[in-house]
């Protein structure tokens, strides 16, 4: 069985989460905080959870502001529902079903659970009793006029009724038996709908999936007091962090009395290393920040430790960094870290102790929380693991624990004014603070495939790659040096941009060269980034280099562009605008830049093209790119720039 939708009710700040599409591997819920995710969770496991001490309390989970009218309400069956649980039988349920009570009793492979807030719940299941009647009727052997009768019949309660007020002879009672027995209900609720009942509690009850929920509450603590654990073992606690710390001995297999017996230390401490060992590689094969960490444990006595660590034996948990030789306490360790181990041990001794066999859906509030962006990734490819076995949904508002290549698996939440808790199955929130988790995700990832090569030219805007693009093609046709296929041109967002994308991406193994509009001395960040040694000062030129002048004027790349071609192109760009004035090269003041020199004109003449003043040359750019001009009105000292600009850049990436 898998679950497919989920409804939650009259639960804490939810007065109705909608239907909730699951996803067959992973479902994220993603909300700013306060908006109801936890609660969405706590309801799905308090409705089927795996262990004990995971119930509904009225009192405390009702929403608050309804709890007076629920409480006086006589009839508070339908107020009452938590949770509605829809589940879908495998083809392999459907065919064992239906090999018992043939086919067409299952109308469907649906089922419907509905948890309530005192702990009971109903079953909803498409079963059609006629259809395994007529087959029931005409398939025993008995008398065709008491078979006649016994075909009125229109579910097993009411055969069995028809069935009493007949003098039945010996194999009627023997049929009318078998039908009691095999069909006895579990409860009074299921007197009239025996076959359904009967389908349930041998098909389905018992074998839906059931919930498992983490949180930080579930961390394992630095140490732990050994009579202390055996009083709330004892006392089938519920505290999350202690029942952790008795997962780790049940998956070491160690006792409490072997704890507090001193002659069995040495067989503890190996039974402890080993279980260290097996969990650590565990974590190790995912956590990638640092793997020069070990998790040791220690048993022994304290009585100057306070209450209650100074009565009885002390279960001790550190980590050591091999690097370094120095250990902390467990809990006082990176808790990134911390949250992962404790995750790992949590989960697999949960697995220890109900069989690996069941089917589980794993609950993670806000899981890796404390995790560096980087460690987020990485636990997002143990999930990934993970639900290749289980189905997962967990709780988020950090962009590194989205997947963008996976949206389809969000569920935005948010606490709606006036409507408590609402659950999305689509992206479609119009709050800002809602998405911004989606969106940072998907520029992170925008901003990472970027660098799809390995060779990257970083240039400040994207008119520079319209440019470049256009004059390589000419001349790759023409069968000059042109732009080489393996470098991607990256347009930065500016010169101050650039100097950040270096800075962030120079750790990445990946080959740069910086090409940037000079303004006619250099620049500072720049030069910062070669004194430093994070890019060499052969990786960055500017496009003065390449103009005929060697006095190295201020120059954008406009300036690789002779002067005549470009106005027109500024003239063909802004026609409408420029309501017939033509733009003359002679009009121009003088000089090095062609882009400020058209500005000044434009404030000069009191032309207005944009509420800030001057114009747009990226529109300029993508004019040209959209209507080409003819190779043959290509200046050759155009081409000429363009050419030694390449030739240069392919031998910065050679």
């Amino acid at each position: 069985m898998k679950l497919t939708k989920a409804e939650v009710t009259k639960y804490k700040s939810i007065e109705n989460s909608s239907v909730v599409d699951i996803d067959d591997n992973v479902t994220v819920m993603v909300g700013v905080n306060e908006a109801g995710k936890s609660a969405f969770l706590e309801a799905l496991w308090k409705s089927e959870s795996v262990l004990s001490g995971a119930k509904f309390n009225d009192v405390f989970d009702y929403p608050r502001k309804d709890w007076l009218s629920y409480k006086r309400r006589t009839d508070k069956d339908e107020a009452s529902v938590v949770a509605k649980l829809t589940y879908e039988l495998t083809n392999e349920e459907m065919a064992a079903i239906e090999g018992d009570v043939g086919e067409g009793v299952m109308t469907s492979n649906v089922v419907v659970e509905i948890h309530k807030i005192d702990n009971s719940s109903n079953i909803v299941m498409p079963v059609e009793e006629t259809a395994y009647l007529k087959r029931l009727v005409d398939g025993v052997e008995l008398p065709e006029e008491l078979k006649s009768k016994m075909k009125a019949a229109t579910s097993i309660k009411e055969l069995i009724d028809i069935l009493d007020g007949e003098d039945l002879a010996e194999k009627g009672t023997e049929f009318k038996k078998e039908l009691e027995a095999k069909f006895k209900p579990s409860n009074s609720s299921w007197e009239n709908t025996r076959l359904r009942n009967y389908v349930w509690k041998k098909y389905v009850n018992g074998k839906e999936p059931k919930f498992l929920y983490f949180s930080d509450y579930n961390i394992l603590p630095g140490k732990i007091n050994i009579p202390h654990l055996r009083q709330a073992k004892e006392n089938d606690t519920t505290d999350p962090a202690l029942r952790t710390a008795l997962g780790l001995l049940e998956m070491a297999n160690i006792s409490m009395e072997d704890l507090e017996n001193p002659d069995s230390y040495e067989e503890i401490k190996a039974e402890l290393e080993a279980v260290s060992l097996d969990i650590s590689n565990k974590v190790f094969n995912y956590w990638q920040q640092n793997k020069q960490l070990l998790v040791e444990f220690d048993v022994k006595s304290d009585p100057n430790e306070e209450v209650p660590f100074n009565n009885g034996a002390n279960l001790y948990i550190r980590v050591k960094n091999l690097d370094h030789g120095v250990s902390v306490p467990f809990d006082q360790r990176s808790k990134g870290f911390v949250w992962f181990f404790s995750f790992i041990v949590w989960f697999n001794s949960v697995k220890n102790r109900i069989g690996t066999s069941s089917d589980l859906i794993l609950l993670l509030d806000e899981p890796g929380l404390s995790l560096h962006g980087l460690a987020q990734a990485d636990f997002l490819h143990y999930i990934d693991d993970l639900s290749k076995e289980y189905q997962i949904l967990y709780t988020t508002h950090s962009p590194f624990m989205i997947d963008s290549e996976k949206l389809h698996q969000v569920r935005t939440v948010e606490d709606v004014k006036g409507g408590g808790t609402v659950v999305a199955g689509s992206l479609e929130s119009k709050d800002r603070r809602t998405l911004f988790p989606l969106q940072a995700g998907l520029g992170y990832s925008l901003a990472q495939n970027l660098f799809i090569a390995k060779k990257n030219a970083l240039v400040e805007g994207p008119a520079d790659l319209l440019y470049w693009k256009y004059f390589s093609a000419i001349l790759e046709k023409q069968g000059r040096t042109y732009l080489d296929e393996g470098i991607v041109i990256v347009p930065t967002g500016g010169l101050d941009k650039i100097a950040t994308f270096v800075s962030l991406l120079s750790g990445n193994e990946l080959d740069m060269a910086i090409v940037h509009d000079y303004e006619g001395k250099s620049d500072q960040r720049l030069d910062s980034l070669i004194r430093n040694k994070i890019i060499k000062d052969k990786q960055v030129t500017n496009y003065a280099h390449f103009r005929d002048s060697k006095a190295m004027p201020a120059s954008d790349v406009e300036d690789l562009i002779e002067t005549k071609l470009y106005v027109k192109l500024f003239n063909d760009t802004y026609v409408e605008q420029l309501a017939g004035k033509v733009l003359k090269v002679s009009d121009l003041p003088s000089g090095d830049r062609i882009v400020i020199r058209i500005n000044e004109y434009l404030a000069k003449e009191g032309i207005i093209l944009r509420k800030s003043g001057g114009f747009n040359h990226y529109l300029v750019a993508n004019h040209l790119l959209a209507n080409p001009v003819s190779e043959k009105s290509v200046p050759a000292v155009t081409l000429d720039r363009f050419e030694r600009m390449f030739i240069e850049v392919n031998k910065l990436l050679s």
